[in-house]
């Protein structure tokens, strides 16, 4: 048989260099696909800022147990811090100052129309927001501001909603306590473990809550002492008619006791608009005109010291309007605005 003549030869040749050339064109794009494919499936190895979190706590060590003797003290020590505070505004700061040994983060969520907003935080770092707006209460915040539970233990929406404008990570234990004013709900108070697994003493915080909410009742402006009353006793008719004379003028002098319950309720009353309405407050500052501001509460406050001690005694000593001026205007009449009484 003779061999196969170089022109077929040739062809087939040709015919195995361009297989080769394409058979290795296939192998190079498969190679190149599943080394993408597993680099990708590589990077599904490194662990995300949830699992990182998740395991720094869980291997954070648990809190300590703590002598009884030293949880007395500290307990004692926080009562005797709130029990300083001179007015509400003081007592909220003061209660947060407090809470430092017994829990990690707190903070204290103030109720207006309903709604808690953000009045200050304490171990949630810098990045927490200073002021938050009002947020939407769940079911589970819903039934602790209208008094259907003592608090809430657990993590849920309620947790998430106060939490959430003050950090991105969310604690293994918390506790929502709310702070009560003549049976109504006026503040909320957050605290968690933050990368503890449980909070050190809840017990604890719920025993200062409940002394503050007394205290905030005892700074409450019903709760202030009555002032003896500012007229004195006529004086006995003389036995004898008395040499004419001209008629001495009236004393112009506020009786000291009348005096201080007065300024102790005015102080109050400020304090109050300043806690619960620091926005306004703050524009009024800077802007003046707080009267147009908080025109209907100025004047609420303003019935409330009149009902207290009488009209007379604010037109002629002007109490209550110059510690307004003073405590929320920084000492400007001007600020203050076209209040009828000023």
């Amino acid at each position: 048989m003779s061999d196969a003549r170089p022109a077929d030869q040739q062809q087939s040749d040709a015919l195995r260099s361009r297989l080769d050339a394409w058979l290795e064109r296939q192998r190079q794009a498969i190679l190149e696909e599943a080394t993408a494919a597993w680099q990708g499936a590589l990077s599904r190895l490194q662990p995300d800022e949830a699992l990182l979190t998740e395991l720094a706590r869980e291997a954070a060590p648990p809190a300590p147990a703590l002598n009884p003797l030293l949880v007395e003290h500290r307990l004692a020590a926080a009562l005797d811090l709130v029990e300083c505070a001179t007015s509400q505004g003081d007592l909220l700061r003061r209660l947060l100052e407090a809470l430092a040994p017994l829990a990690p983060r707190s903070a204290l969520f103030i109720l207006r129309q309903g709604q808690p907003f953000l009045y200050s935080q304490r171990g949630f770092g810098d990045q927490a927001a200073a002021k938050a707006g009002g947020v939407a209460p769940t079911p589970e915040l819903e039934d602790l501001i209208q008094g259907q539970s003592p608090s809430l233990r657990h993590r849920g929406p309620g947790y998430t909603a106060l939490v959430s404008p003050l950090s991105e990570f969310e604690a293994a234990d918390i506790a929502i306590f709310p702070l009560r004013h003549r049976r109504k709900t006026v503040a909320l108070l957050l605290v968690d473990s933050d990368l503890l697994p449980r909070l050190p003493h809840p017990e604890l915080v719920r025993a200062l809550v409940l002394a503050t909410s007394a205290l905030l009742a005892s700074l409450a402006a019903g709760k202030e002492e009555e002032p003896k009353a500012v007229t004195q006793p006529p004086a006995p008719a003389p036995l004898q008619d008395p040499p004419a004379a001209p008629t001495a003028a009236p004393s112009t002098d506020l009786d000291p006791q009348t005096r201080a319950a007065a300024e102790r309720l005015a102080r109050v009353l400020a304090e109050d608009l300043e806690l619960y309405f620091p926005a306004q407050v703050a524009q009024a500052r800077s802007q003046g005109d707080l009267y147009s501001l908080l025109r209907n509460e100025l004047d609420r406050s303003r019935a409330t010291f009149v009902e207290r001690f009488g009209e007379d005694i604010e037109n002629n000593y002007r109490i209550f309007t110059t510690t307004l001026i003073h405590q929320l205007c920084n000492d400007d009449a001007s600020r203050l605005g076209p209040a009828p009484w000023a």
